[in-house]
């Protein structure tokens, strides 16, 4: 197990990774991928079971869908510092003929992803059916997914959210990422959802906060409670608070860099925040 110093550090890294990759081709999306490096970085080096000797129906192993595919940087960077596919890699993002498309797909046949997630509100859909098929193939792993809070303004989430839970889907654990911005501005402007925690009760979800959703060890304490309410009839939900753009301090408090990439001033003092770790690509 890895300690704190050392998850944050790898969080830093993976910040770094996330800067230079939308730098560099002037394109992508730094904010939410900077508020979820914690929570990506807490799933892979910590909690989820899995294998980097890929394969696509990842049987007996923990499996992960990203269902808002903009935040690939983030994605990308831990599956490459992971090991499922060399760090250096990630200086292709966004170019042509690369793996690393801006949102994730699968012809090009990344290890790690399992399906394409550029269009908004699919990912829970496709993270039921796999939990349900590993039910029918009596395997005992989990499977996680995470969703971002405007894309719960999709109804296709809200019908799988309706699914999950009449068919009893307990093997499932789905992240919200509640930062309370999308790219028109603050969810609450653009589309008010209300209680998104009192939305998922009532559609028979068993939801638990983290109200710290950028403290690796609010995050930790999260994702293991969480599966102490695997098996028992009802699918789970974490409500993860978090801050877009965490850990660089011109992109916090506000949605303005959803989708905007700095340019090499704004660069330089953003990597100056977080300073390198493990070595960049």
């Amino acid at each position: 197990m890895a300690t704190t110093q050392e998850l944050q550090e790898f969080t830093q890294q993976v910040r770094r990774d996330i800067l230079r990759m939308v730098h560099a081709v002037n394109s992508g999306h730094p904010g939410g991928s900077l508020g979820c490096a914690e929570f990506f970085t807490v799933l892979y080096k910590e909690v989820m079971e899995y294998s980097t000797d890929f394969s696509m129906d990842g049987e007996n192993e923990d499996i992960f869908f990203l269902s808002n595919g903009h935040i690939s940087p983030v994605y990308y960077s831990v599956l490459a510092r992971s090991g499922f596919f060399p760090i250096e890699e990630l200086s292709t993002f966004r170019k042509l003929d690369s793996r690393l498309q801006g949102h994730p797909t699968t012809h090009e046949k990344l290890p790690g992803i399992r399906i394409a997630s550029g269009s908004l509100g699919q990912g829970m859909s496709v993270a039921i059916g796999a939990a349900l098929s590993k039910k029918l193939n009596k395997d005992s792993k989990l499977v996680y997914s995470l969703h971002g809070d405007g894309e719960l303004q999709e109804g296709q989430i809200w019908e799988a959210a309706m699914y999950a839970s009449a068919k009893k889907v307990d093997n499932i654990i789905a992240t919200i990422d509640l930062n309370g911005k999308q790219i028109d501005g603050a969810t609450d402007d653009v589309l008010p959802m209300g209680s998104i925690k009192a939305k998922f009760e009532a559609f028979g979800w068993d939801v638990l906060e983290v109200k710290e959703g950028n403290n690796i060890e609010e995050i930790k304490i999260g994702l293991e409670e969480a599966k102490q309410k695997i098996g028992k009839g009802k699918p789970v939900c974490i409500l993860l608070h978090t801050e877009m753009g965490n850990g660089v301090d011109f992109m916090m408090h506000t949605h303005a860099w959803h989708g905007k990439a700095p340019n090499d001033e704004q660069l330089q003092i953003a990597l100056e925040q977080n300073p390198v770790t493990l070595g960049d690509y």
